[in-house]
């Protein structure tokens, strides 16, 4: 692990902004100049433990790490006390466990991927704070402001006619059939009770401009986690509704997924799918499940009697869909430390199944593609410690070298579910990313 031995004292302004949405678009066009940039918005959404509406981070330098990246993650940021912004991504799991990844990897990202920003942008709704590592933060603000004046825009002025994008499964729907009902046997067998099983959505030799993809996938989705990371080539568009791990302080909080259903224009219609859907037996037990899964992880590192159901089987709306989330949290034991607890919950438990290890195996056998970034988390660390972390779903994934653009998505598969209705969801799930790629 590289560690730079340089303490970082830096520079703050605060500011007072009129129209935060103008300004986030207009920070993220100016940051396309740096290799990596890192921006996460909650799109206005009252997120219960959020403590920023939005958050754009810019570099040029990413970390170094070895065979043990979480405990590194934690002893650099212990050296730096410092901001760190970047991703966990599914595969870390071989670290964690004694398990390999085979499947084909198209995407070609680290499998743990920060950096230290040259450049914090944090507004909490009320101010804009910028944070500067290399000069004054006034001076990055005039160059933010003179960028409009020589660009003469944030986005483009003329949109080109809609593209014809059309995502293509990787897994041909009677081959999808043919893998559920496989895993419903191995949990009639009792190898595991749940898990999650996810198939890729593709488009080849295709060239669009990230950041545009970006804005179709917000506008579209709306959602409280929402990300765009570039690594150089490599970039993620989000439109998450979840949060894997957040720590204030002491505590840390996690909300898994499990359960969704469709939106609908017709407002009757809509209150009865999400009726349903909190009343749904099937969705209940997988949300149920995954609770307890998330209960152990935490326990491992948390103080005694410490982890709590703060909340069982909330529904919560999104512009798409319906989604059953509930809520846990714990507060880390004295001799723990914050790379422990991720490392000791990582990968969530909603993106797994129980018990964690033979679903993972069962993953590893069943699909077809290396998850990477996908079903892993992007966030960030503070200079005191704290941290929040997105699951990385809803969303489209593009390797710009390659021109391969893949947009996963899955759901919890137990003895009770249809295949026929897993295959439909994922057809839902992915509708938006579809729809968003047409908005180009």
């Amino acid at each position: 692990m590289k560690i730079s031995h340089h303490k970082t004292n830096r520079q703050k302004k605060h500011l007072l902004i009129e129209d935060s949405k103008e300004v986030f678009d207009q920070i993220l066009v100016w940051s396309q100049q740096f290799s990596l940039v890192s921006a996460m918005n909650s799109n206005y959404h009252m997120v219960q433990y959020g403590q920023f509406e939005w958050l754009i981070a810019v570099g040029n330098e990413a970390q170094e790490f070895g065979d043990s990246p979480f405990d590194e993650l934690y002893e650099h940021w212990n050296e730096e006390k410092d901001w760190l912004f970047g991703h966990l991504a599914y595969d870390l799991k071989n670290v964690v466990e004694d398990l390999s990844s085979q499947n084909p990897d198209h995407q070609e990202n680290p499998d743990i991927h920060f950096f230290i920003p040259e450049t914090v942008f944090a507004f909490d709704g009320k101010q804009l704070v910028i944070e500067s590592r290399t000069e004054k933060p006034q001076e990055v603000w005039k160059k933010i402001e003179s960028w409009k004046t020589e660009d003469g825009r944030w986005e483009a002025d003329s949109r080109p006619s809609p593209k014809d994008f059309k995502l293509t499964p990787t897994l041909s729907k009677s081959g999808y059939l043919e893998k559920i009902k496989s895993l419903q046997d191995h949990i009639q067998l009792g190898d595991i009770y749940e898990v999650n099983f996810c198939q890729e959505f593709i488009a080849e030799d295709i060239e669009v401009d990230p950041l545009e993809l970006f804005h179709s996938v917000n506008k579209k989705t709306r959602a409280p986690f929402s990300v765009f990371q570039k690594n150089s080539e490599h970039y993620l568009c989000s439109g998450s509704p979840e949060r894997y791990l957040q720590k204030k302080g002491n505590k840390v909080v996690s909300q898994p997924i499990k359960g969704t259903a469709r939106r609908s224009q017709n407002q009757v219609e809509d209150l009865e799918v999400k009726n349903a859907l909190e009343s749904s037996i099937k969705e209940r037990a997988e949300n149920v499940m995954i609770v307890d899964l998330v209960r152990n992880d935490l326990s491992i590192t948390a103080a005694d009697n410490s982890v709590q159901v703060e909340e069982l089987f909330g529904v919560y709306t999104f512009p798409t869909v319906h989604q059953l989330i509930s809520t846990v949290s714990a507060e880390i034991r004295e001799d723990s430390n914050w790379g422990e607890v991720l490392k000791h919950s990582f990968p969530m438990g909603s993106m797994t199944g129980a018990p964690k290890v033979s679903a993972m195996q069962l993953i590893e056998k069943y699909e077809t593609f290396k998850r990477g970034v996908f079903s892993g988390a992007v966030g960030y660390i503070t200079p005191e410690g704290d941290f929040d972390f997105n699951v990385v779903i809803r969303s489209i994934l593009y390797n710009a070298k390659t021109q391969y653009l893949s947009a996963p998505v899955g759901g919890a598969i137990t003895i009770l579910s249809d295949p026929e209705e897993e295959y439909e969801e994922c057809l839902l799930k992915v509708k938006a990313m579809q729809e968003a790629l047409k908005n180009l």
